[in-house]
């Protein structure tokens, strides 16, 4: 017997849920290092740019899709793909990148999740309040992830309590589903995350210049090192492929994560209105709060000439090392520390229970096996696929799945879409599927981006990517010797997982032939 899907259970939830999904890490620690490490305010030329050529196209695509793959009982991307291209055999396999790629992204994220519950149990304890220079929060954090020895942790002991208590929270999540797990969440996570951004938002826009003789160290001035605008950056073809990757990433599009989440839906629920909300509301997350908060704040305590060298540090050392010491300046810091590693907790978990999903999904559907059943077996699969990452962390396994999970195959993936769904599916279909149920119609225009622009653009980020960047990745150029039997070990062992999640689709149609035929000879 095929058992009844899961289904969400207001617009509100799938509306938090997705916006959930799109805001994490990344709206708060990626996108101001990328924009002040890229011409500050002409960054956010083609940031815009993409965001109406490519983000908001790529999201109703991806709800409509899910939407109509839904209806056929297929949550994840092999059998919604099928059901737009029958015809075409193979098609499915092309769908098992929307499994891959949330599957690779989760094994690595939701260690990163995990310190962001340690460190928001840090803060409100005082463990590292004692710090006041940058050379002693890294030390702290190189102890913390167990890649330095030194006297404020031993080993990896504490990282690895938080990265269970992490994991275990994800997979209760998970296993409660879609409208008992997923969405209470949200509903719960989403708010509280808004209050304490904008709690500190409004901090940050309070604070003075902690010292007299240097009253250019200031908010406005630390704006305006972000939006300044550098208009000759504009010339670079990186700042645009920046810009188009960071589209990517904040709003989920390409991951196969909406496209489940989508499937939930009944036929007559809107997708076009509830698509905008979510990528607006992930935009203002991303925008107003995320670049209000952490640049300014760093730019008051450092100054203009360490900023440059604070934007390009990376994330890690951003969120985990900058950001405390700035906290540690102000009144309340115990409050404001766990105000910003709790935000950044909501965002992560938010995220990664989006990213199970799809895996979830395809082993409830194609498999009709219980979603508790399934939320185990992932759960026992992806707890082995994160130890690597959190053993190996120093030695380049993190940036290799980041590469291929969260950058190359997540572009790979929202061509394929947007190719069936305006030219193998059509654009009249199309533009008649996304209608159905919605409460405003999408401009004309966007049939012509759609089936047009959107793939171009596509296609000139992959050719760029491929003639800039995929010869030194493959040759592991910039990859110390001493590291590159962790990367290639990495690499097989990507393959072997996408061959594993083709053979299963395999499997999976083989068991819906034979269940057809049974059907028929009865």
């Amino acid at each position: 017997m095929i058992k009844k899907r899961d289904s969400w259970g207001s617009r509100l939830g799938i509306i938090m849920a997705v916006a959930g999904s799109a805001i994490g890490l990344g709206n708060f620690l990626r996108f101001p290092a990328k924009a002040a490490a890229n011409g500050g305010g002409a960054f956010m030329i083609p940031y815009f740019v993409s965001f109406l050529l490519l983000g908001i196209p790529l999201m109703w695509v991806e709800w409509t899709l899910g939407r109509y793959g839904g209806g056929y009982g297929h949550g994840t991307a092999p059998g919604i793909f099928h059901s737009l291209w029958r015809k075409n055999r193979f098609i499915k396999y092309f769908g098992v990148i929307g499994i891959f790629g949330p599957l690779v992204i989760f094994i690595y994220y939701i260690y990163i999740e995990s310190w962001t519950l340690a460190y928001s149990f840090f803060a409100i304890s005082g463990k590292y309040s004692g710090f006041s220079d940058l050379a002693g929060m890294k030390s702290f954090l190189l102890g913390f992830q167990g890649l330095e020895k030194n006297q404020y942790f031993n080993g990896l002991k504490t990282a690895y309590l938080f990265f269970l208590a992490t994991f275990l929270l994800n997979i209760v999540v998970i296993y409660y589903g879609i409208r008992g797990g997923i969405e209470k969440l949200c509903k719960f996570a989403m708010p509280l995350l808004f209050i304490f951004a904008l709690i500190l938002m409004f901090r940050v826009f309070t604070l003075g210049a902690p010292d007299t003789l240097k009253p250019d160290w200031n908010v406005l001035n630390g704006f305006g090192f972000l939006w300044n605008a550098d208009f000759s950056a504009l010339k670079s073809a990186k700042i645009w492929l920046e810009a188009a990757g960071q589209i990517f990433f904040t709003l989920s599009v390409g991951i196969g994560v909406i496209l489940t989440y989508a499937s939930y839906l009944s036929k007559g629920d809107d997708v076009v209105l509830s698509g905008l909300t979510a990528a607006s509301t992930n935009g203002f997350a991303e925008v107003i709060l995320g670049a209000s908060i952490i640049i300014p704040a760093a730019f008051v305590f450092f100054g203009p000439v360490d900023m440059q060298s604070i934007a390009n540090s990376g994330v890690f050392n951003l969120g985990f090392v900058t950001m405390p010491l700035v906290l540690n300046k102000l009144p309340l810091s115990e409050f404001m520390g766990f105000c910003w590693f709790f935000l950044l907790f909501l965002a992560g978990i938010t995220s990664s229970v989006s990213l199970a999903q799809p895996a979830v999904a395809f082993l409830e559907d194609e498999f009709n096996i219980t979603r508790k059943k399934a939320a185990a077996i992932f759960g026992l699969i992806a707890f082995f696929l994160c130890q690597p990452v959190i053993f190996f962390l120093g030695r380049g396994v993190v940036n290799e799945l980041d590469f291929w999970g969260g950058t190359f195959f997540l572009v790979v993936f929202a061509t394929i879409e947007v190719i069936l769904f305006a030219w193998v599916f059509g654009m009249e279909r199309a533009w008649d599927e996304i209608h159905k149920g919605a409460d405003m119609r999408v401009p004309k225009i966007y049939k012509f981006i759609i089936k047009y622009v959107t793939p171009l653009f596509l296609f000139f980020i992959l050719g760029m990517w491929l003639k800039q960047e995929w010869l030194p990745i493959i040759l592991m150029k910039g990859v110390a010797s001493a590291d590159r039997p962790f990367v290639l070990g990495t690499r097989l062992g990507l393959l072997f997982i996408f061959l594993i999640l083709a053979i299963l689709v395999k499997i999976a149609w083989s068991r819906r032939g034979n269940l057809g035929k049974g059907l028929n000879e009865s």
